[in-house]
């Protein structure tokens, strides 16, 4: 039987801080969204907040993320030169998270055919392993064996799922 995955979205408490300054050391500057590309045509790029994509007319900001840098401050672990910080898309404002039912049904994000690298990380926060994972039409199946492989190493405390094209961090799943 396959264990149930819970994809993890930016934390309440970092949002907070990435909406004042983001993990680069930034203030936020947040845009309108806009299907014309004016001022950014970042319709449909996924927000990481409420792990959904960006609709127009919506008010959103690109800000860096450092989701190992965070994880590692909760637990203690010393990531060294494994901590990445990159962009990601956030609401302006607070809005609402994911519902409960809703991210238990689906993995975002899970376009079929869309490239992902699956990153597997220790407890002390070092890179112990990752691969290249193409989303199959079954997305849930295909990211549930994903998740299983990367977890039957007991070494795994955590995975990050990442966009290819961009490097981009899609969210996060921690050992069930």
């Amino acid at each position: 039987m396959t264990t149930t995955y819970t994809p993890l979205p930016v934390p309440p408490a970092a949002l907070k801080e990435l909406r004042a300054v983001d993990d680069a050391g930034r203030p936020p500057q947040p845009f309108t969204a806009r299907e014309d590309g004016v001022p950014l045509d970042c319709v449909g790029s996924p927000l990481r907040c409420c792990l959904r994509a960006v609709e127009a007319g919506e008010r959103v900001a690109l800000v860096s993320y450092a989701p190992l840098r965070r994880w590692a401050a909760e637990t203690g672990a010393e990531p060294g030169a494994y901590e990445e910080t990159g962009p990601v898309f956030i609401h302006a404002e607070p809005c609402g998270e994911p519902g409960e039912s809703r991210h238990l049904r689906e993995y975002p994000f899970a376009r079929p055919g869309a490239l992902r690298t699956i990153r597997r990380y220790d407890a002390a926060g070092r890179i112990v392993g990752g691969r290249l994972f193409e989303i199959p039409q079954d997305a849930r199946a295909g990211f549930d064996g994903a998740f299983d492989e990367a977890f039957a190493d007991p070494a795994v405390a955590l995975v990050h799922v990442r966009a290819v094209e961009y490097g981009c961090f899609q969210y996060e799943v921690r050992r069930p």
